[in-house]
């Protein structure tokens, strides 16, 4: 399996960070290179420190690359599409994108509350506590892992 992606959607503090960071876990339990892309659309993450080096380096407006034993952290100055950062990404088994909801990816999307029926037209399954839900829609319990696991395996996308 290589480069298989699907995407989650889902309203505000509905659990899609929870349930991706469990569904990450369980692919990377099971031996599978997991990369994830968050989208944020209010441009409200931060990832560095004020006053480290590479802080300084970024506010300059350069594209800054920090290199370590372990990791390596790009910031980048401008945006990129989805298209750039697979590529950049190199070699996974499995991408987990949240947000970005007109990425033509297969989509689960997330209601730990009421379901906003809104996202149902962009959705492919949806994850809730409820059993049973009056839409025409996979519906798989929020908390079983293994079957949202065992979907995304059977409806990701290859990139």
């Amino acid at each position: 399996m290589k480069r298989l992606a699907i995407a989650f959607s889902g309203p505000s503090n509905s659990g899609k960070t929870t349930l991706i960071l469990k569904v990450a876990k369980h692919f990377i339990d099971q031996g599978l290179k997991t990369a994830v892309v968050k989208h944020d659309p209010g441009d409200k993450a931060r990832f560095d420190v004020e006053g480290k080096d590479s802080f300084k380096f970024s506010q300059t407006g350069a594209e800054v690359v920090v290199m370590s034993p372990t990791r390596t952290t790009y910031f980048s100055q401008q945006p990129s599409q989805i298209d750039e950062v697979i590529r950049m990404l190199g070699e996974f088994d499995i991408l987990l994108v949240e947000g970005l909801k007109t990425l033509p990816l297969p989509r689960l999307s997330v209601f730990k509350d009421e379901i906003d029926e809104k996202y149902l037209s962009f959705s492919d399954a949806i994850a809730t506590y409820k059993p049973s839900v009056p839409y025409e829609i996979k519906n798989i319990n929020l908390d079983d892992i293994d079957a949202i696991c065992a979907w995304i395996l059977e409806n990701a996308k290859a990139v």
